[in-house]
């Protein structure tokens, strides 16, 4: 397990002093990201074998909005490990301990060259500690787009410089955040899914498509006919 402690800042909350998402999604990122050090047989193995582990998908319980100048702590540790793929909890406790957000997600080994998957071999994954999967209401991690009712197509975003990350795409976080300006104002987050397909670019024009579900909103943001994420707000 990884752990890093943060502080509800000014920068990270919304216009009510509450923590914006977006930002509680970022920090979760990086302790997520940060993890590996704590797992040195892993990130030999991924550096030599120029690897990468890309977010596929995330599932997020809201269990409560820290305010500003609240005390957190970000944990992540992995539960599951196959050759391609990697399943994680990523907590965030307020000051008594007590869960804000509970987050499961999945990551996918790619080759940082070309991009496609590449396998963990079996020596390195034995190596691994793994921890107790934590409790939460696991979700399936793919999203089915509604068939019927009506879907609203809006005006294209265009993927910006300060939207890309050092894996030179888009960071999955952006997405959320792009999506979060399509719901209603009033609209309360309680639960996320997303799931990511195909990795927006540099200049890349998103095209959002909305649907109402029952309880809440699905987000489809695509460039031409590939669709790159799609977000579920409940």
């Amino acid at each position: 397990m990884y752990s890093l402690n943060y502080k509800v800042t000014t920068s990270t909350c919304d216009s009510e002093g509450r923590l914006k998402l977006y930002s509680a999604l970022q920090m979760m990122q990086d302790c997520s990201e940060m993890w590996i050090d704590s797992e040195p047989g892993v990130k030999q193995f991924f550096s030599n074998q120029n690897m990468a582990q890309l977010l596929a998908s995330r599932q997020v319980e809201v269990v409560r909005v820290p305010q500003y100048k609240e005390e957190l702590t970000v944990t992540s540790s992995v539960y599951g490990m196959k050759p391609m793929f990697g399943f994680r909890n990523t907590f965030i406790y307020d000051a008594a301990g007590l869960p804000c957000y509970r987050t499961w997600s999945m990551g996918a080994f790619v080759d940082k060259a070309n991009g496609r998957l590449k396998r963990v071999d079996d020596a390195t994954i034995s190596s691994m500690h793994l921890e107790p999967q934590l409790p939460m209401d696991y979700r399936d991690r793919r999203i089915i787009l509604p068939k019927n009712g009506a879907a609203m197509t809006l005006e294209p975003v265009k993927v910006l410089r300060a939207d890309i990350d050092y894996n030179r795409h888009m960071n999955n976080a952006n997405y959320v955040r792009m999506a979060m300006e399509f719901l209603p104002q009033d609209f309360q987050v309680r639960g996320l899914r997303v799931e990511y397909r195909v990795a927006a670019k540099l200049g890349d024009e998103l095209t959002p498509t909305l649907y109402e579900i029952a309880g809440g909103w699905i987000v489809a943001l695509s460039v031409g006919t590939d669709v790159c994420a799609i977000i579920e707000f409940t």
